[in-house]
């Protein structure tokens, strides 16, 4: 009877030891910065390259587009593991409608600084700071704000003094808990899910000094006074439709709710620009443009 029983703690001691290392290395794969080289801008863009400083000796890099007086300005925040490049399409739409923008790479990024992704809460100091520039570049003028996933999750999260004249959130998680055991789901299935989302979770306090109480959009959307647009794809398996819709439930009036139908977690601009821009264009103008006189 004794061999049956130690072979069985040894093959449940094996896929412990299995388990724990996946965790740990998809741990390290979902934090660790992702930098690339960008370069200048294009030159039909006609956009000015910028370095921005804060923090202790941080930085973000960005591009920023000029726009009409009077327009308005919008700072433009992409998902993780991408880059400004990620919104220059989005940057070329609001430049045509006269709107000036600020594009950067979010902090652990591209060309920015930054030791670990953080989820959105890490990366808001660099929000702030793109939000500060921001106004300093065009004073005078009212200022937006388009996030998509991780950038979205950086505007709840960044305090947003004074607050903004517009925000887009696309594709925001609600919490930390329902973002890992969504796209744990969608590649490994619900019980596998069940197993390692526990292991992920428990490495985010060792990983980012943050507890997982830290990491809920659903909680610091409470706190916005700007007017709101919530976007997200109805066929969304990373962020799914009834997480956005209480991520929407618990933000405070004004605000609006598009779903995209057929798209996922994608770049909601990309997916259907004409929708896109007949959508948020007028949206973010009634907000953002100044009254003639």
């Amino acid at each position: 009877m004794k061999r049956p029983v130690i072979a069985l703690l040894a093959l449940a001691l094996s896929l412990a030891l299995v388990l724990a290392g996946i965790s740990l290395a998809a741990g390290e794969w979902l934090t660790r910065p992702v930098p690339a080289a960008i370069g200048a801008p294009p030159a039909d863009l006609h956009a000015e390259t910028v370095t921005l400083l804060y923090g202790d000796g941080q930085h973000l890099a960005g591009w920023f587009v000029p726009g009409r007086p009077g327009e308005g300005a919008v700072l433009l925040m992409h998902g993780v593991r991408g880059s400004r490049l990620q919104m220059l399409a989005r940057a070329r739409w609001l430049q045509r409608e006269g709107m000036a923008s600020l594009l950067v790479d979010a902090p652990s990024h591209g060309e920015s600084s930054g030791g670990r992704i953080g989820f959105g809460r890490l990366e808001a100091p660099g929000a702030e700071a793109a939000l500060a520039w921001l106004r300093r570049r065009v004073p005078g003028e009212k200022v937006g704000a388009i996030g998509a996933s991780l950038g979205g999750a950086s505007l709840l999260f960044a305090q947003r003094q004074p607050e903004l004249d517009a925000l887009v959130l696309e594709s925001v998680y609600p919490t930390i808990v329902d973002a890992l055991q969504d796209r744990l789901a969608m590649r490994l299935g619900t019980t596998a899910s069940q197993l390692l989302a526990p292991l992920l979770l428990v490495q985010i306090p060792l990983r980012l000094g943050l507890g997982t109480d830290q990491l809920r959009p659903v909680d610091a959307i409470t706190s916005v006074r700007a007017p709101l647009l919530v976007a997200s794809g109805i066929d969304d398996l990373h962020t799914r439709w009834p997480e956005t819709e209480a991520l929407f439930a618990a933000a405070p009036e004004p605000k609006t709710l598009w779903a995209v139908p057929g798209a996922a977690h994608v770049d909601l601009h990309g997916f259907d620009a004409a929708a896109y821009d007949a959508r948020i264009g007028p949206w973010l103008q009634s907000h953002l443009r100044k009254s003639p006189g």
